[in-house]
């Protein structure tokens, strides 16, 4: 009996550790928030992706007289590898174009973006395998390490 409670503790243990980051990736930004936007979208529009909006939620808070810091969102994407997510199930719409969160917190900039397998996968059309899982994450994981510390 210690046993099976023994392998019940490490198993949910596991799966909390597991579940903690919720599918986001974290990472240490080398420069400023704004720097770090202004090289992502450099990077991205030279290797030919769409930059669709720039959100300054700082800028937005300062505009109603509150203060969250330095926090950037950058859409941006290629139709090429999104339609077919939206063609395997039109609910991926909600998460595409893809996204990455510049923000300032407690005097260190980070950068964060949801790993796209855990973003579409539960939808249930789309593939774990899909080729364009596999695109999406190595673009994220790029352009993203390439600003990162």
């Amino acid at each position: 009996m210690r046993l099976f409670a023994t392998i019940g503790f490490i198993l949910a243990m596991t799966g909390a550790a597991m579940a903690g980051d919720n599918g986001i990736e974290r990472k240490k930004a080398a420069a400023g928030v704004a720097e770090t936007v202004d090289q992502l979208v450099a990077a991205m529009e030279g290797a030919g992706l769409k930059i669709f909006a720039r959100v300054d939620h700082g800028a937005g808070a300062q505009s109603i007289g509150e203060d969250i810091g330095a926090s950037q969102l950058l859409i941006f994407g290629n139709p090429k590898v999104g339609t077919p997510a939206i063609k395997d199930d039109p609910v991926s719409g909600l998460f595409l174009p893809l996204k990455v969160l510049v923000y300032e917190d407690g005097g260190q900039t980070w950068i964060a973006y949801q790993k796209p397998a855990d973003m579409l996968g539960p939808l249930g059309g789309v593939a774990e395998d899909a080729p364009y899982i596999n695109v999406m994450t190595g673009a994220l994981g790029k352009f993203t390490d390439a600003v990162a510390e």
